[in-house]
């Protein structure tokens, strides 16, 4: 017999908690508050939540830039004060800051070299990275020409640069143009094919809805909604049904004449909320000592 272990989370957060002192004054303030949350392996993650809500603070942690107060932080299994913990992940913050005179090539190849690559293995993955992101023929331009969303482009490049595991991404369509966003938007999909699990934090709620398998809603540190997607938009006591080959007395009854007429339900479920209109009710009467 063979025994099998499940995957560890790509992350693990249990009973965070972040406190902050304010300078000068008797007082502190709770950026995050008793966090539970976990990201499997592959999935497309997003956590949401207004301003000041603890999303900063969370991606920090998880990261480990920022300490949490209690609880603790994981990443496949190590924690996040661990520098080990890090050589799986990859990072684009939200206004990312590049060397402007560098060439799209070269900015490569200098975040290459940082991750430890060489010779034929950092020319490949360059030359890889380049197309993927779709920007082989502006290799050669700076990257002080470069527009916002080539530049949030090569942000994910140089992210995935040392073949990550994890990608994290905070508002990674900021400044875009409809175009780049959806550019970006399908770049994020096909990362997912390839097995890279995607952590991201956006205020575009539609992006959002279109590329996530889960999400988290966070509104003055804590988390006030978590779920898989289908399920957090259901509309809750409706239920709705598509058939097909229906004749009009169906709608009358439809669970027994349905059966009588030999249609056929082709779906049943509840009808769906948007996600924004989640988020909204979810964030309500925002809490003025919050902080992110």
């Amino acid at each position: 017999m063979v025994l099998t272990t499940a995957p560890k989370p790509a992350v693990s957060l249990s009973g965070v908690t972040k406190i902050f002192p304010v300078p000068f004054q008797r007082r502190s303030v709770v950026a995050v508050r008793d966090l539970n949350l976990e990201v499997a392996p592959g999935q497309i993650y997003g956590l949401l939540g207004p301003n000041g809500s603890g999303k900063s603070t969370t991606l920090k942690i998880i990261l480990g830039l920022v300490t949490p107060t209690r609880g603790r932080s994981q990443i496949f299994g190590r924690t996040s004060d661990q520098v080990a913990s890090r050589e799986s992940v990859g990072f684009l913050p939200e206004s990312p800051y590049f060397y402007k005179f560098l060439t799209g090539t070269e900015t490569l190849r200098f975040y290459g070299k940082l991750c430890g690559l060489r010779g034929a293995a950092l020319k490949n993955r360059i030359e890889e990275m380049l197309a993927l992101v779709g920007l082989t023929k502006a290799r050669d331009r700076r990257l002080g020409g470069y527009s916002k969303g080539m530049l949030q482009r090569i942000g994910l490049a140089q992210a995935l640069i040392q073949e990550p595991a994890l990608l994290v991404l905070d508002e990674p369509t900021a400044g875009v143009d409809p175009a780049g966003a959806r550019e970006i938007r399908d770049l994020i999909l096909e990362l997912k094919t390839r097995g890279i699990t995607v952590l991201l934090s956006s205020h575009l709620l539609g992006q959002v809805q279109e590329i996530c398998d889960r999400v988290g809603i966070l509104a003055n540190g804590i988390l006030v909604r978590e779920g898989a997607l289908g399920e957090l938009l259901g509309v809750e006591n409706q239920m709705q049904f598509v058939l097909e080959n229906a004749r009009p007395d169906l709608i009358e009854a439809i669970d027994d004449l349905a059966k009588k007429s030999g249609a056929r339900v082709i779906e049943r479920g509840r009808p769906q909320t948007s996600l924004e209109q989640l988020f909204l009710e979810a964030t309500e009467a925002p809490d003025e000592n919050a902080h992110e």
